[in-house]
């Protein structure tokens, strides 16, 4: 999984709880994306074993993953 050293040296630092895997759940099986101004996108799916919605944002390619958070604002 590619990453933005943001991602590296911030999220991963403050959220250790959000697993790869779910990372890579979202990526390939979201329930709703969105692209932003910025040309990034934002998709989101259901962790089943938590049960929360969790966001990741990449950049415009679609693979680097830039930040990952559950997001309890999302309305599915």
């Amino acid at each position: 999984m590619k990453t933005t050293n943001y991602f590296r040296t911030s999220v991963a630092a403050r959220r250790p709880d959000i697993k790869t895997e779910w990372i890579e759940h979202v990526l390939s099986n979201p329930m709703r994306t969105v692209i932003q101004a910025n040309g990034r996108i934002r998709r989101w799916a259901l962790i089943s074993e938590v049960g929360k919605y969790l966001r990741v944002v990449t950049e415009s390619d679609g693979a680097t993953v830039h930040n990952a958070f559950f997001d309890r604002r999302f309305k599915p």
